[in-house]
């Protein structure tokens, strides 16, 4: 990036002189990038931590080094200070639409707006995307004598059901106040909220009316945070709308959680209101799906008797698990049959229709429905190549680049401020100038990047976004990289695993993000809990020190794989019954093992209550097929992947038999090994 020299040496500027002047010393030094590493992680620490300027004298090598930027803010806002207006200005108009502009102009702004100096913040603002920035300069105008507009300027803000920050309800209280938010508005957004799960939204909505409405619109709120107590006392509410409304969304959040205390409250309450029904199908449906998803034995007659208008996506799809799980065939057909259109194109239900008609001797047909749904390259899909001996249908292809579009990337001042800052170790700032850049990218630009950030060893953007778009789906070896290959395949071999399997849980767990770490506290690219990752290391006499070492791909690699042997053999080997446990935990799996292990393993991962585990186990599957694929040009046919509950399982050799993977475009030949049953 030009940087110049001589228009910012002004008294008022010496910072940004001192920089400019370092650039000019860059174009004969010429140092390299260690070298300038090196005085960056200098400058930095002397700022923080030595007097005066002193930093400055490492200047002299980072004219043109990508995180300039990021030294003058740290030294403008040193020892927690907090620049002036004038210098903020002057940080923008040097680097300007940039991140770090960005930031240090936002932390200002929320300053000013908490100190209510709103000319500053006039002067400042350019605009933002964060909504509590918004809702600051609305308030900002009004201080200005301007009057806001509700459909122009306050209706995106205030028609957002999700928590919105204090300055926000500051500004929704002088919109209520001025007549710009009505009780019809109001009511909009409780309601919304309500059905979000949203308590503080309806609260905070609900202080804004008045009298019976207001006491109306806090029992809501209230139900929606405690449904059981807000039910204990619903036999004394009047009857009316808004009391219906209080105990239907209370119901559904109550369902939930225990679904044998919602039944006895609708036994209480259901003949006592006059419900419309839109607030009894709510009420019904949720009683309906809880049910069926916990088993119990009143769930199946529930889902029958809902009403038409009553069903939605979750009550069709638990009728089909139910009576897979009671492997009546001829009512999984039915509740087949029930499926909207959009659930019957999916793979899942079209592959689980084909295994029904098998079960109801209607081979002929199923076959026909597995060729189709074998064409694709997911779970259900290699499980009908399977089931009719065909190759699995894998069409890799590649992001198209081209001279000019490198040239862009390359001069993308965002990109290489994201790249460095990933050369540095700093993952979290660097995702966040990633983000920054692909706002400003076209879609070409884009993939070209990523190819980028892929080639350099930042794997996971290329995987999230490849895997974020239907025609990118096709870049396999960026969304399935084959990364820490020498750990991933020493390790797993010393745990008496699959390494496919291995790439799969990396995949599936953290997308190949190295510092991931999850709302439950699991760390790393194998998402390791800080107590089972200390177990393993002590068991396999390695060191365990801190969590944060989970953050080291080889190390997290090394007891990831040694804890996912050791579930493995918990389930006779069984990858698939393992990928489970994994996710959920043993003692689930050990009740749904007992509820219904006798089911064939596709209909037994139907069948998990979970979605999350659901959906895990297929992805986990459908992944190490991938994997194999790219690592042996073949693959382990999936169904072999699956042995029957109490079957035991052997992790596959390199010269195992695998399957051909083709790019199938027209039905499918026969593969040359034989059909694997799942």
């Amino acid at each position: 990036m030009p940087i110049p020299t001589h228009r910012f040496c002004k008294p008022l500027i010496p910072l940004a002189c001192a920089l400019a002047l370092g650039a000019t010393a860059l174009s004969v030094s010429a140092a390299d990038i260690q070298t300038q590493r090196e005085h960056y992680r200098s400058a930095m620490d002397a700022i923080a931590h030595e007097p005066g300027d002193a930093w400055k004298r490492y200047l002299g090598d980072l004219g043109n080094y990508p995180l300039l930027p990021y030294l003058e803010r740290a030294a403008l806002e040193r020892r927690k200070g907090q620049p002036t207006l004038e210098q903020v200005q002057a940080f923008n108009t040097r680097w300007p639409d940039s991140l770090v502009a960005t930031e240090l102009t936002e932390t200002l702004l929320r300053a000013l707006a908490k100190a209510e100096n709103w000319s500053d913040f006039r002067a400042l603002w350019k605009g933002s995307e964060d909504i509590d920035l918004r809702c600051a300069f609305q308030r900002a105008r009004i201080a200005n004598g301007e009057l806001p507009d509700y459909a122009q300027d306050i209706a995106g803000l205030w028609q957002v059901p999700r928590p919105t920050p204090e300055i926000c309800e500051a500004l929704f209280a002088w919109a209520r106040q001025n007549g710009q938010l009505t009780d019809a508005v109001i009511w909009q957004r409780i309601e919304a909220a309500a059905a979000a799960a949203n308590s503080g939204t309806a609260s905070r909505a609900a202080a804004l009316l008045d009298g019976p409405q207001r006491a109306q619109a806090e029992r809501i709120a209230a139900s929606v945070l405690d449904p059981g107590p807000s039910l204990d006392k619903a036999t004394s509410w009047p009857d009316n709308a808004r009391n219906r409304d209080a105990i239907s969304y209370a119901m559904m959040r109550h369902a939930r959680r225990s679904t044998a205390s919602a039944v006895t409250a609708w036994a209480r309450l259901g003949d006592r209101f006059k419900w419309d029904e839109a607030q009894k199908g709510r009420v019904l449906n949720a009683l309906a799906v809880y049910r069926a998803a916990s088993y119990e034995a009143d769930g199946m007659a529930r889902l029958k008797a809902l009403p038409e208008d009553a069903k939605d996506a979750s009550s069709r799809e638990w009728h089909v698990r139910l009576a897979l799980a009671n492997q009546d065939w001829p009512e999984a057909l039915a509740a087949l049959d029930d499926m909207d259109d959009e659930q019957r194109a999916d793979a899942r239900w079209r592959y689980l229709r084909a295994r029904v008609l098998t079960k109801l001797d209607r081979e002929a047909e199923a076959t026909t429905i597995f060729a189709d749904v074998a064409r694709e390259a997911n779970f259900h899909g290699f499980l009908a190549a399977d089931w009719i001996g065909a190759p699995y249908s894998i069409c890799p292809s590649r992001p198209e680049s081209d001279a000019a579009a490198r040239k862009a990337i390359d001069e993308q001042p965002d990109l290489a401020r994201s790249f460095e800052l990933h050369a540095l170790g700093n993952l979290r700032q660097a995702r966040r100038e990633w983000n920054f850049a692909m706002a400003k990218l076209p879609v070409a630009l884009q993939r070209l990047a990523a190819s980028e950030a892929n080639a350099r060893g930042w794997l996971d953007r290329a995987v999230f976004l490849f895997s974020a778009s239907k025609d990118s789906l096709t870049f396999y070896d960026q969304r399935f990289p084959l990364g820490e290959k020498s750990d991933v395949l020493r390790s797993s071999r010393q745990a008496g695993i699959d390494p496919a399997w291995s790439y799969a849980i990396i995949r599936a767990e953290s997308a190949w993000m190295t510092d991931a770490r999850s709302h439950a506290d699991a760390y790393g690219l194998m998402q390791l809990l800080p107590e089972v990752a200390r177990k393993v290391a002590r068991d396999a006499k390695l060191p365990y020190q801190r969590p944060s070492d989970l953050f080291v791909a080889e190390y997290n690699i090394k007891l990831g794989t040694r804890f996912l042997g050791q579930m493995a053999n918990q389930y006779s080997g069984s990858p698939w019954l393992a990928s489970a446990a994994y996710n959920a935990g043993g003692a689930p799996v050990k009740r749904w093992l007992e509820a219904r292990g006798s089911l064939e393993p596709d209909f037994f991962i139907e069948t998990i209550p979970y979605k999350e585990t659901r959906d895990y186990v297929a992805r986990v599957l459908a992944f190490s097929v991938i994997y194999d694929w790219r690592m042996n040009g073949k693959a382990l046919p999936l169904s072999s992947r699956m042995p029957k509950v109490g079957q035991a399982y052997q992790s596959p050799k390199d010269d195992s038999p695998r399957k051909a993977v083709l790019c199938a475009v027209t039905p499918a030949p026969a593969a040359t090994i034989p059909a694997a049953q799942p």
